[in-house]
């Protein structure tokens, strides 16, 4: 009788513990559906649309450096990329009539010097070129949709070399080369050196606008079976909206939708969401 109490007493504790821990199961479940997210307010406002265009970047001017006659290199002054000013001693050559010195016809860099002391050097090449790094010309190629949006005195947004730069359109050729592409260049200011010749640049010139329309963060915009959607919050919770891409661009899209300005739109934590999910914001704009 008495194992037969111990084994209903037994059964009962362990239905108990069993009901305890579906309880918690059940409660972790839920705490587990509210999800955190980041959200940014949408905006009406213009969208422009940007196109890059790549040039490589050239000395604005140079001055080529010529001997009056050939003869062995006796001494150096400068080497390659050293700065030096107008009238600066840059070497000394010995020639059957006699020692030339040779001097800086400018200020600026020293480039495209090869020569070392000791070697024989022609006056039929140029001993070395000057070079004005203060300010380098940006040359582009482009296309015939593209050559009429640009105008000479107009300034855009260049990158170069991790950084960014305004330049200044300074001539548009109105007659193709032989490629078919219509020559541009433009200027920028290199008074620090930051950059030199021969590296590349990007420069973006605005192509088209959209005006008046829904902007919200490219990074919201979700794509499923061919169709773009957004997730909003409301009452805290996660609202999918089917919506309408007019155009992308890398930090902002245009769309259309049931999307107004104000509207919380979540743009991290998105992964996975469904309508309806219980959501907690922690962070955005």
């Amino acid at each position: 009788m008495k194992r037969w109490m111990i084994g209903i007493t037994a059964v009962f504790l362990i239905g108990i513990l069993a009901a305890c821990n579906q309880d918690e199961d059940t409660n972790q479940e839920v705490e587990k559906r509210v999800i955190p997210v980041e959200t940014q307010e949408a905006k009406n406002d213009n969208l422009v649309i940007e196109r890059s265009l790549y040039g490589r970047a050239a000395a604005s001017s140079t001055s080529q450096i010529m001997l009056q006659a050939a003869g062995e290199l006796d001494s150096l002054e400068v080497e390659n990329g050293e700065m030096v000013e107008e009238d600066d001693l840059i070497a000394t050559i010995s020639t059957p009539a006699g020692n030339q010195n040779i001097r800086a016809s400018r200020d600026g860099e020293v480039t495209q010097l090869r020569a070392a002391e000791g070697d024989m050097v022609s006056a039929e090449e140029p001993f070395a070129v000057i070079a004005d790094l203060d300010e380098l010309k940006l040359n582009f190629t482009v296309t015939s949709d593209v050559v009429g949006l640009l105008k000479t005195g107009d300034t855009y947004q260049v990158e170069a070399a991790d950084k960014e730069y305004e330049a200044e359109i300074s001539s548009v050729d109105s007659m193709p080369g032989e490629n078919g592409l219509y020559p541009v260049q433009a200027t920028l200011s290199n008074e620090e050196k930051d950059l030199l010749p021969g590296v590349i640049a990007s420069m973006k010139i605005p192509e088209e606008t959209i005006s008046d329309a829904i902007i919200v963060p490219t990074e919201a915009v979700n794509q499923e079976n061919e169709e773009s959607f957004v997730f909003l919050v409301k009452d805290n919770k996660a609202e999918r909206v089917v919506v309408t891409v007019l155009e992308t661009q890398s930090e902002n899209t245009a769309i259309e939708g049931d999307v107004s300005e104000g509207d919380q739109i979540i743009v991290s934590g998105h992964l996975g969401l469904t309508d309806g999910d219980q959501v907690s914001v922690t962070g955005g704009e």
